[in-house]
């Protein structure tokens, strides 16, 4: 199979748009016509899938409310996983970080058992917890840096030889994996250290959530997403699955898709203006 940064990159430049369908089934959130329990769970992600997968270059599925189902969700993930377009890109949000011996049976089961094109990984353990997912060559790693949720600036943001710690993870990332298969999380909740990240590791790809429910900057994620070794992306999960809890669930979603993905192709075709705008401006002065 085509490696999935060719993929990730065929399908970025296809659409236009960087849109990743977030998958993140709460069962508190499913639409009323939906059975509780993995059966509905199930039956959202796939149809969630469905009807908005043509909108995304990516999917990101959020294992942990298939996890927290037991063997049941397990085999409900590895069926929903099934379902993701060859030519879209897998990702699974897993967030793992643990020693050597223990990383590399992580990858093994979302690389080997799950074939995920590429995972969410924590920076916190050093290369130890990521070198394991890099011997699967062929797949992708997105190693958190600068996250969307609330209290992420209580150590995130904390301040080590006068830059905050996000920064240093993001050069050190950078500096060790210089190449399009690493990439960073860094949520769109703060677009101010977006554009500083940015322009402090202009290589690598950035995936950004937040965008949608939480709030984020739509124009300044998919400005800032993309780097020069990789196309990157921004993620929406909320502002997709939760366009209607009625019986009407899967054309809102479609809707919502269509929405967000023409959006950002105004966003892209926007920064693209800027960008060019930009050297005559600089002439002038």
């Amino acid at each position: 199979m085509t490696p999935p940064l060719d993929r990730l990159r065929a399908r970025v430049e296809e659409l236009g748009a960087p849109l990743c369908l977030g998958i993140d089934p709460h069962p508190d959130d499913l639409p009323a016509d939906l059975p509780t329990g993995v059966a509905g769970i199930e039956a959202f992600a796939r149809g969630l899938i469905e009807t908005a997968v043509g909108e995304a270059a990516a999917v990101k599925i959020n294992v942990a409310f298939f996890e927290a189902l037991g063997a049941e969700g397990w085999a409900a993930l590895e069926r929903v996983r099934a379902d993701v377009p060859t030519d879209v890109v897998c990702i699974l949000d897993a967030k793992r970080g643990d020693i050597g011996s223990t990383a590399e049976r992580y990858a093994e089961g979302l690389f080997g058992r799950l074939d995920a094109d590429a995972v969410t990984l924590s920076p916190y353990l050093g290369e130890d917890a990521i070198e394991p997912f890099l011997a699967h060559t062929d797949r992708l790693v997105y190693v958190l840096v600068r996250t969307s949720n609330p209290s992420a600036h209580r150590l995130q943001d904390l301040q080590v030889d006068g830059d905050p710690l996000h920064l240093h993870v993001a050069r050190w990332v950078a500096g060790t994996w210089p190449d399009g298969r690493v990439g960073l999380v860094v949520g769109a909740t703060g677009p101010r250290e977006l554009g500083q990240l940015r322009h402090a590791v202009p290589g690598p790809a950035f995936l950004v959530p937040g965008v949608g429910a939480q709030g984020g900057d739509l124009a300044a994620s998919v400005a800032a997403c993309h780097g020069t070794w990789a196309p990157g992306l921004v993620s929406v999960s909320r502002g997709i699955a939760g366009a209607s809890r009625g019986a009407d669930w899967r054309e809102a979603a479609a809707a919502a898709g269509r929405s967000l993905r023409g959006r950002m192709r105004e966003a892209v075709l926007h920064s693209m203006a800027n960008a060019a705008q930009r050297p005559m401006t600089e002439a002038r002065d």
